[in-house]
C-alpha cells in the first residue's frame, strides 16, 4: 500500500493490516454504494482486529435487513449484539476514509485472510510432519480439503454445461406441457408473454418520443404484473406516488388521473372511484412499492433496489427514466455516463435476479418520427447493454399513418409496438389499443382499418 500510515503487522500466527480495516469500515459506514462495492469481497474473517469484526457484522446485519447503513442504525446493533465497541470507537473509524477507493483497501484485507489460513495450513503441515500422531493421508486429505476451501466459496455458483443442460431440459419439458407455467411475469400484452413475459435478470428498455405514453405503457405492464402476484418498485424522478397511483386509479376506474387529482368529483364518478380503489386493494394493495428515500443519484436507485430485494423480494424494478439520472462520473460526457448507468442496471438485474425496465428518450426526428433504436438519447450503449428495447409508436399526435404492413389499419386509439432488440423473446411487432382518457395501453383482439374519409371503415379479428 502507498499510504504511509497503514502498516502491515505481524503478531504471533496472525498477518493483518490494522489501519485498512479502519478505512475499509470507515468507508461502509459513511460512503453511500460502498458496501455494495465490496461485499462480495469480504467476510467477517478479513479482519483480524475482534471490534472490527463485530463493526462489520453489525454493518452487514442492518444492510440484510434493508435498512440504511450509518453510524445511527449501526450502534443500536452493535449494542443488540452485546459487543464492547462503544459510540465513541465508532465515530473515530467513521473518519477515516478521507474519500479513498475502499475496493484498493477490501481486496487487500481479502488477500490478508487467505494468506493467513495459508500461514494455519503451513503449520498444520510443519507440525504433522515432525511427529507420526495422524496418518499421512489424513493429513494429505484435510489440506486439499482446506486449499479448495480457500478459493471455492463460490462453488455453488459455478456450474458444467452437464448440469446447464439438465435445467435446459427440464424448461423444454414444462414447455410441452398442455399448460405450462409462464416462465417470467406477465406484461398483459400476448406477443411478450407467449414468450415468456419479463425474464428475471434482464434489462428492458422502453423507449419513445415525447408524448408517446412510455410512462403509461409501463404502467399498464406493472398493473397487470402485480395483479398476477408479482412485486415491483417503481421509482420516478417526474412523478410522485400520488399522481403515478393516480394512473392505476384511472385504469381501473375509468376516471382520467388530472380529474382525480385536480377536479371536483360527482357523485356518479365518486362511487367509480371507490369501485377502482377497492379492485387496487383487492389485487395490488401489496405488490407495489414506492421508495420516498429515492433520488436521482443512480447509486441511491441502485441500493433502494437491493434492499428492496430484500425486505419485499421484489420481481421487478422501473426506473422513469435514465437521461434524468446523475451519475458521479467525473470527466466523463454524458453518453458514457449513460451507458455506465445501463451497464450498472444490468449487471444488478443479473445479480438480484429480476427484471429492471429503464424509461429512455429518443432524439427528435421531425423529418421521420417513427423511433429507432439508434435514436436513443444520449448512449447507443443503451441498446448493447439491455436484453431488451420496446419502441412506441402513436403516429397519431404526428398527425401521419403506419408504416407497412400496418399502414391499412387506423391510428386513432391504437399505437405500434417494435421490439426492436430481444436477446429472450426474439423481435417484432404488433398493434395494441391506447385509452388517451385514462391513458392505458392494452391489448386488441379486433383492429380498427383505416379510411380515406377518416370515416368508420370496420375492422379486422388480430392478424397476429
Amino acid at each position: 500500500m502507498k499510504n504511509a500510515q497503514i502498516k502491515t503487522a505481524f503478531q504471533g500466527d496472525q498477518l493483518f493490516d490494522e489501519g485498512c480495516e479502519s478505512v475499509v469500515l470507515s468507508s461502509l459506514l459513511s460512503a453511500k454504494g460502498a458496501l455494495n462495492e465490496v461485499r462480495e469481497l469480504l467476510n467477517r474473517d478479513c479482519f483480524y482486529v475482534e471490534k472490527h469484526k463485530d463493526i462489520y457484522q453489525s454493518i452487514m446485519n442492518v444492510a440484510d435487513r434493508g435498512d440504511e447503513v450509518s453510524i445511527i442504525s449501526v450502534m443500536p446493533e452493535l449494542t443488540r449484539m452485546g459487543s464492547v465497541v462503544t459510540p465513541y470507537e465508532l465515530s473515530a473509524i467513521s473518519g477515516k476514509a478521507c474519500g479513498l477507493n475502499v475496493y484498493q483497501y477490501a481486496a487487500r484485507l481479502h488477500d490478508l485472510e487467505k494468506r493467513r489460513r495459508f500461514w494455519r495450513i503451513g503449520q498444520y503441515l510443519v507440525s504433522s510432519g515432525l511427529n507420526e500422531e495422524e496418518d499421512i493421508v489424513d493429513v494429505l486429505t484435510k489440506v486439499k480439503d482446506e486449499l479448495d476451501d480457500i478459493f471455492g466459496e463460490s462453488a455453488s455458483d459455478v456450474s458444467t454445461l452437464y448440469e446447464s443442460i439438465d435445467g435446459l431440459y427440464e424448461i423444454v419439458n414444462k414447455n410441452m406441457q398442455a399448460e405450462a407455467p409462464m416462465i417470467g411475469t406477465p406484461t398483459g400484452f400476448p406477443m411478450i408473454d407467449r414468450k415468456g413475459g419479463f425474464q428475471a435478470s434482464d434489462l428492458i428498455v422502453v423507449a419513445g418520443a415525447t408524448s408517446q405514453g412510455k410512462t403509461s405503457f409501463v404502467s399498464s405492464i406493472v398493473l397487470t404484473a402485480v395483479k398476477s402476484g408479482s412485486k415491483v418498485t417503481f421509482y420516478s424522478m417526474e412523478m410522485t406516488k400520488q399522481q403515478l397511483t393516480a394512473r392505476l386509479v384511472s385504469v381501473e376506474s375509468g376516471i382520467p388521473a388530472n380529474e382525480l387529482l385536480y377536479g371536483k368529483l360527482d357523485n356518479g364518478k365518486l362511487a367509480m372511484l371507490d369501485k377502482g380503489v377497492r379492485t387496487l386493494y383487492e389485487n395490488c394493495g401489496k405488490g407495489l412499492f414506492f421508495d420516498d428515500r429515492s433520488t436521482s443519484n443512480i447509486d441511491m436507485i441502485i441500493s433502494s433496489i437491493r434492499s428492496m430485494k430484500i425486505k419485499y423480494g421484489i420481481n421487478g424494478a422501473v426506473i422513469d427514466y435514465l437521461q434524468i439520472l446523475n451519475v458521479n462520473m467525473k470527466g466523463t460526457n454524458k453518453e458514457q455516463q449513460m451507458g455506465e448507468v445501463a451497464r450498472r442496471l444490468k449487471n444488478l438485474a443479473k445479480e438480484l435476479n429480476i427484471w429492471i425496465v429503464a424509461l429512455s428518450q429518443l432524439n427528435r426526428d421531425a423529418q421521420n418520427p417513427e423511433p429507432t433504436t439508434d435514436r436513443l438519447r444520449d448512449s447507443g450503449q443503451i441498446a448493447e447493454a439491455a436484453d431488451t428495447v420496446i419502441l412506441i409508436y402513436r403516429p397519431e399526435v404526428f398527425g401521419r399513418s403506419y408504416p407497412k404492413p400496418f399502414d391499412r389499419y387506423s391510428t386513432k386509439g391504437t399505437a405500434l409496438i417494435n421490439i426492436s432488440k430481444g436477446r429472450n423473446i426474439g423481435i417484432g411487432l404488433f398493434l395494441c389499443g391506447f385509452d388517451c382518457n385514462t391513458a392505458h395501453f392494452y391489448p386488441l383482439s379486433n383492429f380498427p382499418l383505416a379510411s380515406e374519409d377518416k370515416a368508420s371503415a370496420g375492422s379486422e379479428e388480430n392478424p397476429w
